[in-house]
């Protein structure tokens, strides 16, 4: 088993940050109650599970349940001065996402930009929507400037819909999966991956239903804006994609066959997920037949080394571009195809 997996969706949940929560009434997020968390219980975690670092970040609600701009800041700065704090105690083992406080535009690009130069952050952590506003709407653009300056790493992490749950439905089974694909539909849609190229945003949970919709998601946007199908799967194929509570025999397929070669990192989601949750989908992909031990090894942790260099830098592998025009070729191939039958309808 593997000892020395990069983690780049594990949460933590510091005391100042539980105790704003609770001071509001909120004792559960995307349908779960909060679970405990201490430094000590993640690192005993991480023992178990083979994991050697995670890289820290708050889950739903963010600080977007504080609708005083100045209160949701203050809330930012106390769980990023937190997380800092932690990674400077345990520096081979934690990093952290910053929180910023969306969806004040300004306020988050002021702590990004501080979280990012000051307390040296790994990244940030973005929510799909806060209250509503969705990551990737019209008006972002100083947030994304600052993100993009820096060539930032961000962990797309989803929210509760901006809507009642479907009864029976708790929003962390389903409502999640869909939050961050809207999330992904308008940073394409909207060109903010084009116009922001030094960006790498992390999907969780395996992009959502993106895999699995990125071509019927490209026709829409076809639709809507002009832009070519090939270009707009391009875009979609570039962000990197998480594995938390999707290594399955079910979802590994969609999601390799549909990443850029390099763009799989490992995930855990704990504690929102359980520790035996955790194991089963490191058994998952263990246990998955249809990758080597060098494209196994890449989503434990080279990937993720490529992209956050302080816990051991790796070279992307030089067959990645290779495959990545492969890949591209094929889709401009599928398109034409699809044309061609089109027009003679």
């Amino acid at each position: 088993m593997s000892s020395d997996r990069i983690d780049v969706h594990q949460h933590l949940i510091p005391p100042v940050y539980r105790e704003a929560l609770r001071a509001r009434g909120i004792d559960a997020a995307g349908g779960r109650e909060l679970p405990e968390w201490t430094p000590e219980a993640a690192l005993r975690l991480m023992s178990s599970a083979g994991i050697g670092s995670a890289i820290l970040s708050v889950s739903t609600p963010g600080t977007a349940f504080l609708t005083d701009p100045s209160e949701a800041a203050e809330l930012a700065r106390a769980v990023n001065d937190y997380a800092a704090k932690l990674s400077t105690d345990h520096p081979d083992r934690f990093g952290f996402f910053a929180t910023v406080p969306m969806p004040d535009v300004a306020a988050a690009a002021a702590e990004a930009r501080r979280a990012l130069d000051d307390l040296r952050a790994d990244g940030c952590v973005l929510l799909g929507n806060s209250r509503g506003t969705y990551l990737g709407d019209e008006g972002q653009d100083d947030l994304f400037r600052v993100l993009d300056d820096r060539s930032a790493v961000v962990l797309v992490h989803p929210a509760d819909l901006p809507a009642d749950p479907a009864p029976g439905v708790p929003p962390f089974a389903t409502d999640f999966l869909l939050d961050t694909t809207r999330a992904a539909y308008l940073l394409v849609r909207n060109g903010i991956r084009r116009r922001y190229p030094n960006i790498r945003f992390i999907l969780g949970h395996a992009g959502g239903f993106v895999p699995y919709a990125a071509h019927r998601m490209s026709l829409s946007i076809f639709d809507q804006t002009g832009a070519s199908p090939v270009d707009v799967l391009d875009d979609f194929a570039g962000f990197y994609f998480d594995t938390a509570l999707s290594a399955s025999a079910s979802a590994l397929p969609s999601l390799l066959a549909f990443a850029e070669p390099g763009h799989v990192l490992y995930g855990s989601d704990w504690p929102f997920a359980p520790e035996p949750a955790v194991h089963y989908f490191n058994a998952g992909l263990a246990e998955y037949p249809h990758l080597d031990e060098t494209a196994r090894r890449g989503i434990e942790r080279t990937n993720a080394a490529a992209l956050f260099p302080r816990f051991g830098g790796a070279t992307p592998s030089p067959e990645a571009p290779l495959l990545a025009r492969a890949r591209r070729g094929l889709r401009q191939r599928v398109f034409r195809t699809i044309a061609r039958a089109a027009s003679k309808r």
